[in-house]
Protein backbone atom coordinates (compact mmCIF):
# COMPACT_ATOMS: atom_id res chain seq x y z
CA UNK A 1 0.00 0.00 0.00
CA UNK A 2 1.20 3.48 -0.84
CA UNK A 3 2.22 5.90 1.87
CA UNK A 4 -0.77 8.15 2.37
CA UNK A 5 -1.63 11.45 4.01
CA UNK A 6 -4.82 13.39 4.53
CA UNK A 7 -4.54 17.04 3.50
CA UNK A 8 -6.75 19.47 5.40
CA UNK A 9 -6.78 23.23 5.91
CA UNK A 10 -7.27 25.71 8.70
CA UNK A 11 -10.29 27.05 6.81
CA UNK A 12 -11.69 27.16 3.31
CA UNK A 13 -9.79 29.11 0.65
CA UNK A 14 -6.37 28.60 2.26
CA UNK A 15 -4.77 26.99 -0.81
CA UNK A 16 -5.25 23.37 0.20
CA UNK A 17 -5.37 22.08 -3.36
CA UNK A 18 -2.49 24.31 -4.42
CA UNK A 19 -0.27 22.91 -1.66
CA UNK A 20 -1.42 19.34 -2.30
CA UNK A 21 -0.46 19.74 -5.96
CA UNK A 22 2.87 21.29 -4.95
CA UNK A 23 3.57 18.26 -2.74
CA UNK A 24 2.74 15.96 -5.66
CA UNK A 25 5.12 17.95 -7.88
CA UNK A 26 7.85 17.79 -5.24
CA UNK A 27 7.45 14.02 -5.10
CA UNK A 28 7.48 13.79 -8.89
CA UNK A 29 10.75 15.74 -9.00
CA UNK A 30 12.26 13.09 -6.71
CA UNK A 31 11.22 10.35 -9.11
CA UNK A 32 8.33 9.13 -6.96
CA UNK A 33 5.02 7.88 -8.31
CA UNK A 34 1.96 9.62 -6.91
CA UNK A 35 -1.82 9.61 -6.84
CA UNK A 36 -4.49 11.73 -5.20
CA UNK A 37 -8.16 11.52 -4.35
CA UNK A 38 -10.70 14.15 -3.41
CA UNK A 39 -13.51 11.91 -2.18
CA UNK A 40 -16.17 14.62 -2.18
CA UNK A 41 -16.15 17.96 -3.97
CA UNK A 42 -18.80 20.66 -4.07
CA UNK A 43 -18.75 23.42 -6.64
CA UNK A 44 -18.53 21.31 -9.78
CA UNK A 45 -19.16 22.54 -13.30
CA UNK A 46 -21.46 20.79 -15.76
CA UNK A 47 -19.45 19.42 -18.71
CA UNK A 48 -20.20 16.96 -21.53
CA UNK A 49 -18.29 14.34 -19.50
CA UNK A 50 -20.30 15.03 -16.34
CA UNK A 51 -19.73 17.15 -13.25
CA UNK A 52 -16.12 18.26 -12.91
CA UNK A 53 -14.40 20.02 -10.01
CA UNK A 54 -11.45 22.31 -10.69
CA UNK A 55 -9.56 21.20 -7.57
CA UNK A 56 -9.89 17.54 -8.51
CA UNK A 57 -8.75 18.28 -12.07
CA UNK A 58 -5.67 20.04 -10.70
CA UNK A 59 -4.85 17.02 -8.53
CA UNK A 60 -5.35 14.73 -11.52
CA UNK A 61 -2.93 16.83 -13.58
CA UNK A 62 -0.27 16.96 -10.85
CA UNK A 63 -0.13 13.25 -9.99
CA UNK A 64 1.81 10.69 -12.00
CA UNK A 65 -0.71 7.82 -12.09
CA UNK A 66 -3.25 7.85 -14.89
CA UNK A 67 -6.52 7.40 -13.02
CA UNK A 68 -10.00 8.19 -14.37
CA UNK A 69 -11.65 11.32 -13.03
CA UNK A 70 -14.36 9.29 -11.30
CA UNK A 71 -11.69 7.62 -9.16
CA UNK A 72 -10.01 10.91 -8.29
CA UNK A 73 -13.32 12.55 -7.38
CA UNK A 74 -15.97 9.87 -6.81
CA UNK A 75 -18.62 12.21 -5.35
CA UNK A 76 -19.09 15.42 -7.35
CA UNK A 77 -21.71 17.97 -6.33
CA UNK A 78 -22.74 21.06 -8.28
CA UNK A 79 -23.45 23.81 -5.72
CA UNK A 80 -20.42 25.57 -4.22
CA UNK A 81 -21.67 25.16 -0.66
CA UNK A 82 -21.03 22.84 2.29
CA UNK A 83 -20.90 19.24 0.95
CA UNK A 84 -23.70 17.86 3.16
CA UNK A 85 -26.02 20.69 2.09
CA UNK A 86 -25.08 20.28 -1.58
CA UNK A 87 -25.72 16.54 -1.29
CA UNK A 88 -29.13 17.11 0.31
CA UNK A 89 -30.10 19.50 -2.50
CA UNK A 90 -29.12 16.80 -5.00
CA UNK A 91 -31.15 14.16 -3.15
CA UNK A 92 -28.04 12.30 -2.01
CA UNK A 93 -26.61 11.40 1.36
CA UNK A 94 -22.93 11.36 2.20
CA UNK A 95 -21.53 8.48 4.24
CA UNK A 96 -18.06 8.25 5.81
CA UNK A 97 -17.72 4.50 5.22
CA UNK A 98 -18.51 4.85 1.52
CA UNK A 99 -16.04 7.71 1.08
CA UNK A 100 -13.43 5.71 2.99
CA UNK A 101 -13.91 2.84 0.55
CA UNK A 102 -13.32 5.14 -2.42
CA UNK A 103 -10.09 6.38 -0.82
CA UNK A 104 -8.87 2.87 -0.09
CA UNK A 105 -9.27 2.07 -3.77
CA UNK A 106 -6.66 4.73 -4.57
CA UNK A 107 -4.43 3.95 -1.58
CA UNK A 108 -4.02 0.39 -2.83
CA UNK A 109 -2.59 1.60 -6.15
CA UNK A 110 1.03 0.77 -6.83
CA UNK A 111 2.70 4.09 -6.17
CA UNK A 112 4.88 5.78 -3.57
CA UNK A 113 2.63 8.54 -2.27
CA UNK A 114 -1.12 9.15 -2.14
CA UNK A 115 -2.74 12.35 -0.92
CA UNK A 116 -6.36 12.41 0.19
CA UNK A 117 -7.65 15.97 0.08
CA UNK A 118 -10.50 17.02 2.30
CA UNK A 119 -12.95 19.86 1.81
CA UNK A 120 -12.67 23.06 3.81
CA UNK A 121 -11.33 22.50 7.33
CA UNK A 122 -11.13 19.52 9.66
CA UNK A 123 -14.71 19.40 10.97
CA UNK A 124 -16.73 19.55 7.77
CA UNK A 125 -20.07 17.73 8.24
CA UNK A 126 -21.06 14.82 6.02
CA UNK A 127 -24.42 14.33 7.70
CA UNK A 128 -25.97 14.84 11.15
CA UNK A 129 -23.58 12.38 12.81
CA UNK A 130 -20.44 12.20 10.70
CA UNK A 131 -17.66 14.52 9.61
CA UNK A 132 -15.11 14.35 6.81
CA UNK A 133 -12.50 13.93 9.55
CA UNK A 134 -14.09 10.50 10.19
CA UNK A 135 -12.75 9.42 6.79
CA UNK A 136 -9.20 10.36 7.80
CA UNK A 137 -9.70 8.57 11.11
CA UNK A 138 -10.99 5.38 9.47
CA UNK A 139 -8.05 5.41 7.06
CA UNK A 140 -5.65 6.13 9.97
CA UNK A 141 -3.67 8.57 7.86
CA UNK A 142 -1.14 11.13 8.98
CA UNK A 143 -2.46 14.65 8.51
CA UNK A 144 -0.92 17.55 6.62
CA UNK A 145 -2.33 20.90 7.71
CA UNK A 146 -2.30 23.78 5.22
CA UNK A 147 -2.13 27.05 7.13
CA UNK A 148 -3.45 30.12 5.38
CA UNK A 149 -1.11 32.80 6.73
CA UNK A 150 -3.52 35.62 7.50
CA UNK A 151 -5.00 37.37 10.50
CA UNK A 152 -6.74 34.83 12.75
CA UNK A 153 -4.74 31.84 11.58
CA UNK A 154 -3.19 31.07 14.98
CA UNK A 155 -6.56 30.28 16.54
CA UNK A 156 -7.56 28.16 13.54
CA UNK A 157 -4.26 26.27 13.59
CA UNK A 158 -4.27 25.39 17.27
CA UNK A 159 -7.94 24.36 17.30
CA UNK A 160 -7.36 22.17 14.22
CA UNK A 161 -4.23 20.58 15.70
CA UNK A 162 -6.10 19.89 18.95
CA UNK A 163 -9.01 18.25 17.10
CA UNK A 164 -6.66 16.11 15.00
CA UNK A 165 -4.90 14.91 18.16
CA UNK A 166 -8.20 14.17 19.93
CA UNK A 167 -9.27 12.09 16.93
CA UNK A 168 -6.22 9.89 17.54
CA UNK A 169 -4.32 10.95 14.45
CA UNK A 170 -0.84 12.34 13.95
CA UNK A 171 -0.18 15.79 12.59
CA UNK A 172 2.61 14.75 10.22
CA UNK A 173 3.47 18.24 9.00
CA UNK A 174 2.15 21.66 8.14
CA UNK A 175 2.71 24.24 5.42
CA UNK A 176 2.67 28.02 5.83
CA UNK A 177 0.89 29.20 2.70
CA UNK A 178 0.90 32.88 1.73
CA UNK A 179 -2.69 33.17 0.58
CA UNK A 180 -2.41 36.96 0.59
CA UNK A 181 0.49 39.39 0.34
CA UNK A 182 2.53 39.14 3.57
CA UNK A 183 0.37 39.53 6.68
CA UNK A 184 1.31 41.96 9.43
CA UNK A 185 3.96 40.47 11.77
CA UNK A 186 4.33 37.48 9.44
CA UNK A 187 7.60 36.27 10.94
CA UNK A 188 6.32 36.58 14.50
CA UNK A 189 3.26 34.51 13.62
CA UNK A 190 5.40 31.92 11.83
CA UNK A 191 7.78 31.67 14.79
CA UNK A 192 4.83 31.13 17.13
CA UNK A 193 3.63 28.23 15.00
CA UNK A 194 7.08 26.65 14.72
CA UNK A 195 7.59 26.87 18.47
CA UNK A 196 4.16 25.55 19.41
CA UNK A 197 3.05 22.96 16.86
CA UNK A 198 4.10 19.34 17.55
CA UNK A 199 4.92 18.71 13.90
CA UNK A 200 7.54 19.80 11.38
CA UNK A 201 7.00 22.73 9.06
CA UNK A 202 7.23 21.31 5.53
CA UNK A 203 7.88 24.72 4.07
CA UNK A 204 6.83 28.31 3.54
CA UNK A 205 5.13 29.13 0.28
CA UNK A 206 5.04 32.84 -0.57
CA UNK A 207 2.06 34.52 -2.21
CA UNK A 208 2.34 33.39 -5.83
CA UNK A 209 0.08 35.33 -8.17
CA UNK A 210 0.68 32.86 -10.99
CA UNK A 211 -0.68 30.00 -8.86
CA UNK A 212 1.64 27.41 -10.38
CA UNK A 213 2.15 24.53 -7.92
CA UNK A 214 5.30 23.31 -9.69
CA UNK A 215 6.97 26.56 -8.62
CA UNK A 216 5.85 26.10 -5.02
CA UNK A 217 7.30 22.57 -4.98
CA UNK A 218 10.77 24.01 -4.52
CA UNK A 219 9.62 25.58 -1.24
CA UNK A 220 8.62 22.23 0.27
CA UNK A 221 10.65 19.54 2.01
CA UNK A 222 8.78 16.28 1.48
CA UNK A 223 11.66 14.28 2.96
CA UNK A 224 10.19 15.11 6.36
CA UNK A 225 7.09 13.18 5.29
CA UNK A 226 8.96 10.27 3.74
CA UNK A 227 11.07 9.81 6.87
Amino acid sequence: MAKGFFVTGTDTEVGKTFIACALLWAARQRGLTTAAVKPVAAGCAVTPAGLRNDDALQLQAAMTLDLPYEQVNPVALAPAIAPHIAAAQAGRQLDAARLTGFCRGVLTQRCDLVLVEGAGGWRVPLNRRQYLSDVARELNLGVILVVGMRLGCLNHVFLSAEAIHRDGLTLSGWVANGVTPPMAAYQDNLDTLKQSLPAPCLGEVPHLDAGRPELAADCLDIQKLLD
